[in-house]
Order: C-alpha cells, then structure tokens, then sequence
C-alpha cells in the first residue's frame, strides 16, 4: 500500500536498509587474525576456548561486556526520522 508519494514496499525498503547498515556495522567492529592471549584492556589471560571460538578476540568477557555495554549507550538510533527526512 503506497501513501501519499512514496512507491509500494518504501517503508519494508527503509526497514531493509536499515538491517543491512547494521549487519555491515557489526562486520567492521569484527577483529582479524590471531586472538590475543592476554586482555589488551586489563592484561587477564583469555581463555582458549574463547579464543578459538572468537576469532582475533583482543578482550577478555568482562572487558568485552563493558566496551559493547558503553557502545550501546552511544548508539543513539532516530528511527522515526524528521519530516525533513522523509522528504528527501
């Protein structure tokens, strides 16, 4: 159902677009290579299941938990958008 000038499927397009910068976001924050270990934050030992189930792991669960606890206050999403927005 299209309202007003926008084209059939416009709001399942933003929704779909939105999945993908996220899936995208979450790529780039992946480390590559060889895990640490040792915590490059506190300096504990990572354990080894960890690193062989992380790949390139460079944090230790508890400084993990922390560095995406503080990530997911910064990450301040407007899905609604301005009408401004919408108009463009």
């Amino acid at each position: 159902m299209a309202g007003g000038w926008s084209k059939d499927g416009a709001v399942q397009d933003q929704i779909d677009a939105s999945v993908d910068e996220a899936v995208n976001r979450a790529r780039q924050q992946l480390h590559k290579g060889e895990s640490l270990v040792d915590c490059e934050e506190c300096g504990e030992p990572i354990p080894e299941a960890r690193r062989r189930a992380v790949s390139g792991v460079r944090l230790c669960v508890t400084c993990q938990e922390n560095a995406d606890e503080h990530r997911s206050e910064q990450a301040g999403f407007n899905r609604r958008g301005s009408k401004d927005s919408q108009l463009r």
